[in-house]
């Protein structure tokens, strides 16, 4: 198993509560993946102002909940800390290597695959697996618009993403601009607007804006559940729009631009603070960027601001360097894998968590684990490879009506129907 981060606990848990024999190699020091990586002084995409959009519930293990001393929405700390409880508590340590990196993954004509991982001090390993799970994530490239605005060669000031971006301190009475309308843009434009002279938030194109809770619950609760779940697309969609008017009106009226698609139908931000900072005057909106010239940022409507930073909150990618080349998984296309997880041309390498749910994904990753659980024990079979890749087929022709074709896009699913397929599976 490669990643000791939440997907590659939930997989370490399902197999040794099973009994199965497996070893988890992991490159950081430490369990939690991107939760830990701030407090550890590592890159990655979490910041120290960091919290949870999903409820502590959903976003707990099953088997282990959270106490009722933690926050309802956990900061990165807290959830840090959570990983390691519940790696010590299910004895999961001793089935780690740590400071071991994934060099490569083949799989030779007999079904065998052969892992090469490297430790610490450089030394290579060469072993074999009857199977592999890899639960690397998909949050660590940082994806720059291509090509960068005309003139960003002559910008004065320090132009970043949102990887980079640490604490909302290092800015402390600077102007600053930051690019964007998803969940890292949201939160990064909330917490360095308390520390700088100006904060500008470019929007290029709409996107819903949702906050944590309607009508006293999370939305992540709100999605599963039976009443909700078992409406139709068409009615949720009736359901959640109108409680969006009552809740916080048209983003018009804050100085965004209204999303071009229903919702469910593009991305979703979660967000409890940046419509009010808007509306307090702390973060001011702005289209998206037409230029730069200096210490100026000329926008598409012909306004300019005077900038000292400009972070770009444009997205995540993922590599997967121990893959083929032309690995179906590696991110530079859509991801084609049956269930979101096995490729069916490369029938015993499972994936975990390489996908992008509208809320927790902890439920979602153990219901994962099951599978390659009764996959790996004979329970449940794979299809043929020609079923497999029909479903692929139908999947993706869903997700370019819904969402457009796209790497990022290729990895949306809906909480309810996805749990459903994996418990049939």
């Amino acid at each position: 198993m490669i990643g000791a981060g939440l997907s590659g606990l939930a997989a370490a848990y399902a197999l040794r509560e099973h009994g199965l024999d497996f070893v988890c190699l992991e490159k950081s020091p430490g369990v939690g993946g991107i939760w830990r990586r701030p407090s550890a002084g590592e890159p990655g995409p979490a910041y120290r102002a960091l919290h949870l959009n999903s409820a502590k519930q959903l976003t707990c293990f099953e088997a282990f909940p959270m106490g009722e001393e933690m926050p309802l929405y956990p900061s990165h700390r807290d959830m840090a800390a959570y990983l390691r409880e519940f790696a010590e508590w299910a004895g999961l340590l001793p089935h780690i290597e740590f400071r071991t990196e994934v060099v490569s993954v083949r799989q030779d004509d007999y079904g065998i695959w052969t892992v090469v991982s490297r430790d610490a001090r450089g030394v290579e390993t060469v072993r074999t697996f009857d199977q592999v799970v890899v639960a690397a994530g998909h949050h660590d490239v940082a994806l720059l618009p291509n090509p960068l605005p005309p003139g960003a060669e002559s910008f004065t000031g320090r132009v970043l993403h949102s990887m980079d971006y640490v604490d909302g301190a290092e800015f402390a009475g600077q102007r600053v601009v930051v690019v964007g309308l998803g969940a890292s843009a949201v939160d990064i434009a909330a917490d360095v607007s308390r520390h700088t002279a100006r904060t500008v938030l470019s929007v290029r194109n709409g996107q819903h804006v949702v906050p944590k809770q309607l009508f006293g619950m999370s939305v992540d609760v709100i999605a599963v559940a039976p009443w909700f779940s078992s409406k139709s697309l068409t009615e949720q969609q009736e359901f959640i729009e109108e409680a969006l008017r009552v809740a916080r009106g048209p983003l018009a009226e804050y100085g965004l631009p209204e999303p071009p698609n229903r919702i469910f139908q593009s991305p979703v931000t979660v967000s409890d603070e940046i419509l009010p900072r808007i509306r307090q005057g702390a973060v001011r909106p702005r289209p998206g960027i037409e230029s730069l010239s200096g210490s100026t940022v000329r926008f598409t409507d012909g306004s300019t601001e005077e900038a000292d930073a400009i972070v770009f909150c444009t997205g995540f990618g993922w590599q997967m360097p121990f893959l083929e080349a032309d690995h179906p998984a590696n991110g530079r296309g859509p991801v084609r894998l049956y269930r979101r997880m096995v490729d069916p041309d490369r029938p015993g390498l499972f994936f975990l968590g390489l996908i992008r749910p509208v809320g927790s994904i902890t439920r979602l990753v153990e219901a994962q684990a099951r599978w390659v659980v009764r996959l790996v024990t004979g329970e449940s079979k794979l299809p043929e490879p020609a079923a497999m890749a029909e479903e692929v087929d139908g999947f993706l022709a869903g997700i370019e009506r819904r969402y457009g074709l796209s790497a990022g896009a290729s990895v949306h699913v809906d909480v309810t129907p996805y749990l459903r397929q994996l418990s049939e599976a």
